[in-house]
């Protein structure tokens, strides 16, 4: 069972998680584990399952998804019937008014739909995966020049599960430059594999660039692939003037998570996140929404 802190009604819910007996068995029961070491963590699977989620046979996979999970398809840009594919459904674009984006300089807003951890005056060395499991930014990003840069910063990390929309963007004003691409695994990212898996952030694939933003200095933004997501597409173009709220990038099917760092005394993240974080509770977030203000 997990549990996410609603910031709405300031109580918590129960996540209904997408696959939730497949994962317990993958990463809890001895045959389980064997299998995702030696199928399901390799590209090999993702990609096979992600080409039947492009194509049409997988059309028919929608209407359930939507039912069982409640996803309000009032909010899509396409009606239901004219998604071609699970995948055009999955990397659904929103209606304008769906995310409304807080339109002040000096707030922080979430990249994504997602459930957020946040973690002030970080140790680059010891980074928080879940308790117990630490990574360090230099071998998240494989750039020690980089990761000097942000010791005392802030990191936050925003999970999305397949349920979610799986669009991210930008969180201000600013450029962002090229994609930096690094090879990995597939493991899902969904807690259950959080707490098995000793720096699994450091081992999916993942990609990052440098954002160069107007209120809060250079932002280092990664994205996390996970299990069947065998592609993160980047829609930005690199050193090219972008908005707040604008399109970065999205995920093709599948749980994904997107990280951020900010360097030290840049930001201060809101309060209720922080004191859930130190609980060991993800706060449910939305692309647009506020999460914090510049200290620029």
């Amino acid at each position: 069972m997990i549990k996410i802190y609603n910031r709405e009604t300031k109580d918590y819910d129960i996540e209904n998680v997408a696959g939730l007996n497949y994962i317990n068995w993958s990463y809890c029961s001895p045959v389980g584990k064997g299998m995702v070491e030696l199928f399901v963590k390799k590209k090999m699977f993702s990609r096979v399952y992600g080409l039947y989620c492009s194509s049409r046979l997988s059309k028919k996979k929608i209407p359930k998804f939507v039912e069982q999970f409640h996803i309000d398809t009032e909010l899509c840009e396409k009606d239901l019937h004219e998604f071609r594919n699970f995948n055009d459904f999955f990397s659904r674009k929103l209606i304008d008014s769906a995310r409304p984006i807080d339109k002040k300089t000096t707030s922080l807003i979430s990249p994504g739909d997602g459930r957020l951890f946040a973690f002030e005056n970080i140790n680059m060395n010891a980074l928080v995966q879940v308790k117990g499991f630490t990574y360090s930014l230099r071998e998240l990003i494989s750039n020690d020049v980089v990761a000097n840069k942000y010791e005392g910063g802030t990191c936050l990390i925003l999970r999305l599960c397949p349920t979610d929309y799986h669009r991210f963007h930008f969180i201000d004003d600013g450029i962002c430059g090229p994609t930096k691409k690094i090879k990995g695994s597939y493991y899902s990212v969904n807690p259950i594999a959080l707490e098995k898996i000793p720096k699994l952030f450091c081992k999916n694939k993942r990609e990052w660039s440098i954002f160069n933003s107007k209120n809060f200095d250079d932002v280092i933004l990664i994205e996390v692939g996970a299990t069947c997501v065998g592609t993160i597409i980047q829609s930005y173009q690199s050193n090219i003037p972008v908005k707040r709220g604008e399109e970065k990038g999205f995920f093709k099917f599948g749980g994904s998570t997107t990280i951020l760092f900010f360097k030290k005394d840049t930001v201060k993240i809101d309060s209720d996140i922080i004191k859930q974080t130190n609980k060991g509770f993800e706060t449910q977030v939305s692309m647009g929404e506020k999460i914090g203000i510049s200290l620029k």
